[in-house]
This record gives structure tokens, sequence and C-alpha cells, in this order.
């Protein structure tokens, strides 16, 4: 069995059985890609059993804590059938659900979800790659499904030192499917779709929308960054249930057709026609400025932005650019109005994101009462060992 012996002094994390050892922590030793190897302390003292990641700064990914612990299919299995099963445990009303989230579920750089009758998964980590075989045969014993689905396209895939790969693991058939989610549906594709196809990280947040929309009777929404509209859908519904779908103002906004051509097809497919909807194929940030040029206000506004800072490293920079649009979307609220906003950048913290929205206010002149604080939906879980699945940060602000 192969070695990796730290510096002095860099066991701590491993004692907190965080799973991650940077390169920097390493005094000498080494492996194969997605090999298994034996971590321990200067002094020899066993701390953890960890896949190798001889190209990333992250050089290695715990798989276990255990000394007596066999890292094999059967282990990897079992940690498979313990991550579906959490999943019962969070109540989740929809047939789209994230199955394995990463180091949360104990399995580093992997990542499954299921839409319907279809998984779709991204193996990120030289560990998950080395090991991709036995992970699916599990994935599909554990959920008595047949289809899976590989997105291993992500950019982590390349610190990895891995190709993109993407296309047909087990079985195959129609890329296009649809979910239930809530009180609607929705399509995606899993072989063009963002992620594994969908953003299921926001459906507490969607589904929130639809009650204060509901609540509050929005005559005017700007959605931005609306991808297939799910936030669009959400407000739809919940007016709908009020009653107030007709003559409402609905505007979406992204720079991809093809996304905006699903978002319009959704209002169709749950039956929301009445509403004014408009679907913008065009800058966010020129669309707001051009918005407040032109005096118009909004009774709600979703940002829900790109991945602005992947690490701490790009925190600065993309600080800037969510203050920027931020800003510009306070401008448009009217009194009483209600602003979405959300980070899904890992390297921007809950707190600097947090000050980060009330600098923008500053700017603009706005103040707001911060009304909820969303995060991902609980099958993308944060553990106590691993804080940095904490990376989507929300927002409910209504102005003052």
């Amino acid at each position: 069995m192969k070695t990796l012996r730290l510096k002095p002094g860099k066991e701590r994390s491993l004692l907190r059985r965080h799973p991650w050892v940077f390169d920097a922590a390493i005094a000498k030793g080494g492996g194969d890609p997605g090999e298994t190897v034996r971590v321990e302390s200067h002094d020899g003292r066993f701390l953890a059993w960890a896949a190798c990641s001889p190209h990333s700064k992250i050089r290695a990914r715990a798989w276990s804590f255990d000394e007596v612990q066999r890292i094999d299919a059967a282990f990897l299995a079992g940690r498979v059938a313990r991550a579906v099963q959490a999943r019962a445990l969070f109540g989740i009303d929809s047939d789209g659900v994230r199955l394995v989230h990463g180091e949360a579920d104990g399995l580093p750089g992997l990542i499954v979800d299921r839409y319907g009758d279809t998984l779709a998964a991204q193996f990120l980590s030289a560990g998950a790659e080395r090991w991709k075989g036995a992970l699916a045969d599990a994935l599909l014993a554990a959920t008595g499904l047949d289809r899976l689905y590989e997105r291993s396209d992500a950019s982590g895939r390349e610190r990895e030192g891995l190709p993109p790969v993407t296309g047909w693991l087990r079985g195959n058939g129609a890329t296009e499917l649809a979910i239930r989610e809530h009180g609607w549906r929705l399509t995606l594709d899993v072989a063009t779709g963002h992620k594994t196809g969908f953003y299921l990280d926001q459906r507490d947040s969607r589904r929130r929308f639809s009650e204060l929309a509901r609540l509050r009777h929005f005559r005017s929404v700007l959605n931005c960054y609306c991808y297939t509209g799910g936030f669009t859908v959400a407000a739809a519904h919940g007016l709908a249930a009020a009653g107030a779908l007709e003559g409402a103002e609905l505007v979406s906004v992204d720079s991809s057709r093809p996304a905006l051509d699903r978002a319009e097809a959704h209002l169709g497919l749950n039956g929301l026609a009445g509403a004014k909807a408009e679907f913008l194929d065009a800058d966010v940030n020129a669309t707001l400025r051009r918005f407040i040029d032109e005096g118009r206000r909004f009774d709600a506004i979703v940002l829900d932005p790109p991945k602005f800072a992947p690490t701490v490293a790009h925190a600065e920079r993309a600080a800037r650019a969510y203050k920027d649009i931020n800003r510009l979307a306070f401008k448009l609220l009217p009194p009483g109005g209600v602003l979405l906003t959300f980070s899904c950048s890992g390297g921007i913290s809950a707190d600097l994101f947090h000050k980060i929205v009330a600098s923008a206010g500053i700017d603009a002149g706005v103040d707001g009462y911060i009304a909820e604080r969303l995060g991902a939906a609980p099958d993308h879980p944060m553990t106590i060992e691993f804080p940095e699945g904490e990376y989507l940060k929300g927002l409910v602000v209504v102005r003052k």
C-alpha cells in the first residue's frame, strides 16, 4: 500500500474528519490517479484511506478514517446505498432528486441526480473515475433503475487531469426527460442541460417564490439568468393559485435562446396562460440598465447568476460582479418589492454575500429587510465535517 506522509501539524483537518489533503501538506509519498493510499501523520500514525489525485491541488480525498476498513467495491456499494436511503429523510416533493452529493455522502467527487427513471452522474475526481464501473453498478442496484447517463464534463475534471466524458454509461434511450416538482412539470435534457441537466438545488427556493407570489399577488416579475424558467413557472403557479395570473407581467432574461424556448414551453406545459410573458435573449446587466433608463419597476426580481467565484482566489472579482447586478436590481424595485438574490460560488461565504448585497443597497440608495435566508435543497447536504458543502446562498430582501 502506497503512503502519503504529512508535514508536522498538517494532520489537524483529517483529525476533524475533513476529507481533503492539499499538496502543500504532504512531506513525501504519492500514488497513481485514483489509487487508494494510506495517509499518515509525520510520525507514522494512521489518519485515513484516501484516493490519490497526483495532478490536483487537492492531492488526496479521504474514503475512510477507519484503519481496518477495506476500500473495495463492497465498501462503495454500502456508501451509495446509504446515500440513496438518506434521501427518504428529507420528504422531497419531486421525482428529480440529488442522490449522491460528493464529500457530504462520503463519496468524494461523485455527483448523482435522479430524473424519474434515469440517473445522471458526474465522476469529478480521480478516485471516482478509477471506481466508475463499481459505482455505476452500485447506483443501479440501490435504485432499481437501469439507465445511467454520464455528464463528466465539468471543469473540475480538468483540474484532476481527466478528460471530459459524456454518454450512456448504463442503458440507453432518450435523453429528453420530464420531472414533477411540487405542483408543476419541468423538462430537461441530461445530454445538453447545465450540470447534470437541471438545477435541483433551487427546488425549495422555487417553492418559496411560488408561495410569495400567491401571498403577495405580484403584478410584475423579473427572472434574471432564468435558464429554463423554473422561477418563472413557480411565480406563475403561485399567481394562478391566487387567481392573479391574468395580466401579470413575467419577464425572463437569459443569454441562451434554447433555454428560453424551453422556459416558454414550460408555461404552456403547466397550463399557465394569461400572463404577459416575455422571454429576452439578452445580457442581464445591459437589460437591467435599460429597464432603469426606461423607468420600469418590478414587484419581484430573481437574481440567480452562474458561478462567479469557483474558488476563494476569484472572490474579489466575483464580489464586484455580484454587487453590480444587485445594485441595478435594487433600483428596479419599488417600496415593498421583493428581491431573491443568490450566489452559487463556493468562494463566496454566506457572510461575504450578505455584505456584498448590503453594499449594493447602499450604492443604490435603498434599504431593505432581510426577510429570509435560503440555501440548497436538503438533498444537497452540508455536513458537520464538510462545511464547504454550503455553496448556494440566498437572501429574500424586501425593500423598505
